[in-house]
């Protein structure tokens, strides 16, 4: 793709479709290849909102404000980056010729709904996967988690971050997962997924990266394995790499490249995986940075947004490690809009150790407002330094 000048008859329009503290640094990386970029949330003042050329506040579920949208700005490429997008008016706009849609409008279509990228993976690939019953109703999720067996995870068939996902032990439990599920998805639809728990040793985020290469076609390539933890299927913390076997990795890749070379396209996957020696489950996977790829800020040559941003124009891409690191979440801790935050100075002493605030323009208790990185010679130092530098930042209310 020929590259323009922003703001000119020439400009590169990329819309991006979200614009969180994930979209922000994809917005950052794209204007510094200048390229134009156009953000779009639900809520105004967003953090992508306050970093790009233009910004529009919109229901992205909203499939003719969604077109409108896209026809009055012309833009060459749509960024999905969340998943509450009418994705069908995607699909429509990518036949029409309007935009390209990234990676394709049938990623995005596929993997905004859980039952899609499962069926795809599982029934369609044959892949290695959880086991997993869909439900409409709270009799059919009963039905669901009798037949799979306690404990089961239930997840909403459309959400992010782990929003209303939580872990059944017994049937007392069912009435408040089918209610927290029913509030967690992005879009009610009144569907969940129920699965089966895996016995595994711990889960990895496989950020692979779908770019052209030497050859002129597109290729694979792959980031070093992310570990990280997660509560009630909220990422808390992430390091890089993860150590593991070697046949385990292999495989990883394997499965990683099956899935996102069925989705097609261009740009940055985020496949999530589970093992358990040499053993590997698939999970999930997003089109898109992932929130526990914030390590790569730290850790890599070419952090997942600068790779997402040039796998998209087509451009070359580094997933090389220049060092061990680790990230941590820094939480609203309160309900309160335009917090400040004391312990910046104390968490940026420790060397190695760097921080992103998100600029969010509301704070939750469990929102995630910001992020602390640190680098070391193991992941375990670079561990204990993100989550120390994490606790010393103090959000207060103004």
């Amino acid at each position: 793709m020929r590259l323009g000048t922003p703001l000119s008859a020439s400009a590169t329009r990329v819309m991006l479709l979200g614009a969180g503290e994930l979209g922000k640094e994809v917005i950052i990386a794209l204007q510094r290849l200048g390229v134009e970029v156009i953000a779009v949330d639900r809520y105004a003042n967003a953090p992508g909102h306050q970093v790009a050329h233009r910004a529009h506040v919109s229901d992205m579920s909203d499939g003719a404000a969604l077109r409108a949208l896209i026809e009055a700005e012309k833009p060459h490429l749509v960024v999905p980056e969340i998943e509450a997008i009418a994705t069908e008016t995607l699909l429509e706009i990518e036949a029409a010729g309007l935009a390209e849609v990234i990676p394709t409008a049938r990623a995005a279509n596929l993997t905004m709904n859980r039952e899609g990228i499962r069926r795809l993976a599982a029934e369609t690939l044959g892949l290695p996967t959880s086991p997993y019953v869909f439900a409409d109703s709270l009799a059919e999720m009963t039905a669901a988690a009798d037949k799979l067996g306690y404990p089961v995870i239930v997840k909403p068939v459309m959400s992010s971050s782990g929003k209303g996902q939580s872990r059944v032990d017994d049937a007392s439990q069912l009435q408040v997962a089918w209610e927290y599920a029913a509030s967690g998805g992005r879009v009610d639809k009144g569907r969940v997924i129920v699965e089966g728990v895996i016995d595994f040793d711990y889960e990895i985020t496989l950020l692979t990266v779908r770019a052209l290469g030497t050859s002129g076609t597109i290729e694979a390539h792959f980031c070093e394995p992310i570990g990280h933890v997660q509560v009630k299927g909220d990422y808390v913390e992430s390091w890089q790499p993860q150590a593991m076997s070697a046949a385990a990795l292999a495989r990883a890749q394997e499965i990683a490249a099956a899935v996102t070379g069925n989705l097609g396209g261009r740009g940055i996957f985020g496949v999530e995986l589970f093992i358990k020696g040499d053993t590997v489950w698939f999970s999930e996977v997003s089109p898109r940075p992932h929130d526990t790829g914030m390590v790569t800020m730290a850790t890599q040559r070419q952090n997942e947004f600068e790779l997402h941003a040039r796998a998209i124009l087509g451009l070359p891409v580094d997933v090389s490690l220049r060092e061990p690191g680790a990230s941590a979440v820094i939480y609203g801790g309160m309900e309160a809009t335009g917090i400040a935050f004391d312990g910046v100075a104390e968490a940026l002493a420790t060397p190695g150790v760097d921080l992103r605030l998100f600029g969010k323009p509301q704070a939750f208790a469990r929102r995630r407002m910001g992020v602390a990185l640190a680098t070391a010679t193991s992941t375990d130092e670079a561990r204990l330094h993100a989550k120390a530098a994490a606790a010393a930042v103090k959000p207060v209310k103004v």
